[in-house]
This record gives C-alpha cells, sequence and structure tokens, in this order.
C-alpha cells in the first residue's frame, strides 16, 4: 500500500449464487430451462464458482424441485459442460444441504450418476432462534449432524462449506444483537470438523463496514485463528437491507478478504413460503421487514467496483452486464401468462374472485377489506392460530397487489446495468469500445 491509496488485493475469487439465493427468494417458480440458461451464462461470463440449487424437500422448497434434472443438465451441457470440474474444467458448483437429508440427496445423486457437486453447504447461526427456524434444530443437535456431513460428504469426494450467519446481528425478535466472537469460534470449529472453507455470512443486512472490517480482522488474526487465519478459507457473503453492502464488502476487502459472493440485480434471502400464489411452507413466515428488499450485494456492481479500483475479477463486465438486463427484463418481468396463473391460484387459495382481487392492480385500498373476507372463509371451527391465518392471506394479497403494479417478482437493485461503466482509468478499454 502506498501513502495515498487503499490496501486492496490485486485480484478477488468472486462466485455467484443467483440460480440458488437470487431465485429462492422470488415467489414464482422458474422453469428448467430457464435455471440452465442463466447458469451457462454466468459461466460464459467467466464465473469459475456458482452456486445452483438445494437438496432440501421439494414440497417446502419447490423453487428447487428440479435439482437433479438441473445438475444432470448443466454437467451434460454443450455450452458449458467442458467448463465444469467435474468434467475436467475448472468451474466449480456448490449446492445446499441444510440437514443431513438433503446432503443424503446429494450424495444419492452423485452415486447414481457418478458425478455430482463439488461442494456442499451447511449452515449454523450464531442465534440459536435463527438456527432453529432456518434449520429445525438446535445448535447442539446440528453440530454432531455436521461432524457426521462432513465426514459422508469427504468419504464421497465432496467438499463441504460450513456457513456461519448471524454474525452481526439478526432479524428474529428478541435476539438481535449477537456476539462476532461465537462467529469466530464457530469458524474455528466447522474449519476443525474438516470444512473446506467458511461462508461467513450476513443473512439480512445487519452488519457495518466498522464491524465487518473489525471481524474479518479477527479471523485473520494468526493469534485468534492460528492455521486458519488465511483469506483461503473465509468468503464474504453479506446482504444489503439498508444501502451497506458494497460498503461492507470493501470494508472486507480492506481487512485482507478476496473470496466472495453476489447476485444479479442484488436478489437473495429467506426462501419463499408462497409460489405461484399458493402456500408452500418456506421457512416459516417472513422475519423481514421486506422479504423482497434483503437480497446479497448486486453482481454487476460489485464486479464494476473492483475493476474501477484495479482488482481483478476475472469476469467479462461486457458480458455480465448483459447477462444481468436480461435476467431484470426476462426473469423478474412477469409474463402475461404468469399474472393469470398468479390471480387464479391466489382467487382459488383465498377463496374470492379474481374480479375481487384485480382492483389490487391499482391500489391497497381494498387490501384490509380482502383479507378479511380470506381470512373469514378459511377459519376452521377451532383453528389453532386465527392470527396466524390471517398475517398469511396479508402477505398473499400484499404481495399479489406489489406483483400486479410492478408487472415484476421482485425489484432490480443492480445500479450498474443502468448506468453501466464509470470513467476509471482502469477501464480505459472498455470505455474506449
Amino acid at each position: 500500500m502506498t501513502k495515498h491509496h487503499l490496501n486492496l488485493p490485486k485480484e478477488v475469487d468472486l462466485g455467484d449464487i443467483t440460480v440458488r439465493d437470487g431465485l429462492q427468494v422470488l415467489e414464482h417458480y422458474f422453469p428448467l430451462e430457464d435455471k440452465v440458461r442463466l447458469t451457462e451464462d454466468l459461466i460464459l461470463a467467466g464465473f469459475k464458482h456458482v452456486e445452483v440449487t438445494n437438496f432440501g424437500h421439494p414440497k417446502f422448497l419447490p423453487q428447487f424441485k428440479d435439482a437433479d434434472e438441473l445438475l444432470l443438465r448443466l454437467l451434460d451441457s454443450e455450452r458449458v459442460g467442458p467448463l465444469l470440474k467435474q468434467n475436467g474444467g475448472e468451474t466449480t458448483i456448490c449446492t445446499v444441504t441444510i440437514n443431513e437429508r438433503a446432503l443424503d440427496r446429494a450424495l444419492a445423486f452423485k452415486a447414481k450418476h457418478g458425478r455430482g457437486p463439488d461442494y456442499v453447504l451447511q449452515m449454523v447461526s450464531t442465534d440459536p432462534v435463527h438456527h432453529k427456524t432456518n434449520s429445525g434444530s438446535s445448535l447442539e443437535d446440528y453440530w454432531k449432524m455436521t461432524e457426521r456431513s462432513i465426514r459422508k460428504a469427504n468419504e464421497a469426494g465432496i467438499k463441504m462449506c460450513g456457513t456461519v450467519s448471524t454474525i452481526w446481528g439478526s432479524p428474529m425478535e428478541g435476539s438481535r444483537i449477537t456476539d462476532l466472537k461465537i462467529g469466530v469460534d464457530f469458524s474455528r470449529q466447522y474449519l476443525e470438523l474438516g470444512a473446506d472453507y467458511i461462508e461467513q455470512a450476513d443473512h439480512d443486512g445487519s452488519g457495518d463496514p466498522a464491524r465487518v472490517y473489525e471481524y474479518f480482522s479477527m479471523i485473520l488474526d494468526p493469534d485468534i485463528m492460528g492455521k486458519w487465519a488465511d483469506p483461503k478459507y473465509h468468503l464474504c457473503h453479506c446482504h444489503t437491507s439498508r444501502g451497506m453492502g458494497l460498503a461492507n464488502y470493501l470494508a472486507a476487502l480492506q481487512a485482507g478478504i478476496t473470496r466472495f459472493e453476489t447476485t444479479l440485480s442484488g436478489t437473495g434471502g429467506q426462501p419463499a413460503h408462497t409460489v405461484d400464489g399458493r402456500f408452500t411452507g418456506g421457512t416459516g413466515e417472513y422475519y423481514y421487514l421486506e422479504h423482497l428488499f434483503a437480497g446479497l450485494v448486486s453482481t454487476e456492481d460489485f464486479v464494476v467496483m473492483c475493476e474501477a479500483m484495479g482488482i481483478k475479477t476475472g469476469i467479462d463486465i461486457r458480458k455480465l452486464l448483459e447477462v444481468g438486463r436480461v435476467f431484470r427484463d426476462d426473469y423478474l418481468k412477469m409474463k402475461k401468462a404468469d399474472r393469470k396463473t398468479l390471480l387464479q391460484n391466489v382467487a382459488e387459495t383465498t377463496g374470492l374472485t379474481v374480479e375481487q382481487l384485480l382492483p389490487l392492480d391499482q391500489s391497497d385500498d381494498a387490501l384490509e377489506g380482502l383479507v378479511d373476507a380470506a381470512t373469514k372463509l378459511n377459519t376452521d371451527e377451532g383453528a389453532a392460530s386465527q392470527e396466524h391465518l390471517r398475517n398469511n392471506m396479508a402477505a398473499l394479497l400484499q404481495g399479489l397487489g406489489n406483483y400486479l403494479r410492478w408487472n415484476a417478482w421482485g425489484p432490480s437493485r443492480s445500479e450498474s446495468i443502468i448506468s453501466d461503466i464509470p470513467p476509471s482509468p482502469h477501464l480505459k478499454d472498455l470505455l474506449d469500445e
């Protein structure tokens, strides 16, 4: 570092996880063909690590009911198959296996087909309440399961990514404040159990640049982490819900972190608990104030920021921005047939008619009355919680109104696909094109 410059690495190792994290939050099922095409386009833009699906139960995570088919299509893809590590290339594939049953599905896939994901991912939260909500088990039981899972995965030739969540805070009421030192301890515990690397995660945008820098300075301190104080073992995964995502990534860079994950348009977050107007369960009621506005740092913006600062990402910026625009315009935008299906499914779910629902296209003025009517139509004698039912109906109908008015499944939160490349000397060649 010189006197007048930031302390920055020469290059970063960046993975895109849009096809898993980015799509799981959206309340619409994206067909297999769309997922294959998007993954291929990302790999062809230069990404050497992609996360593409979740082997959790498809009843609760219907977005990933095509997990097996997606992996097979990618492994046999004419466009990118030769680039994948399983086929002798460099690009690695990760899948989420939040519990042992999900891991067993991934292992069964590899046993059957002779190929499979390069990495699987499991997760602990430093907040026990968040952990229980996300995984369905206590931390004590989960650590026991993790030890078995890492051993089973390694025996099958699959590496484990251990995720530590709620490091900088939790979205769960009553346990918002968390201790950074627990994240450090959990990271060491994961690595000592045999995890290949740690996804250091802020899943709801609780972090701020000062605490992000503080945490990663501890993670990379040999006096604290010993042999694990090496950037290769630690990946920064930050969601942004308060405008601090890119600043947090810059703080991580300053601390010495060089591995990151992002999503197109800044999508991502808690798995959807309704899909196309039908309740699925997901991981329960949304714990974000606005679940569509808690996605990851935008892939487009982070790549542009890094390259503008002279940090090499290995990504073709022009190809990436084009993929980003296609994602915004073709994936996030609602098609006419999807709009019709959504209205019909919400009508069936609530007991209301499509004609009753259509005013939500213009405003929320009718929302409260529709929620009352839907709650009344669906109340069973002796129902355990009418409040729970009403909350679900309110979320479903409010979401419907948003989708009808936006004509989209979610917002694009990438500025670079709008403003394009900045006038940085490091990007001069692209500006001259």
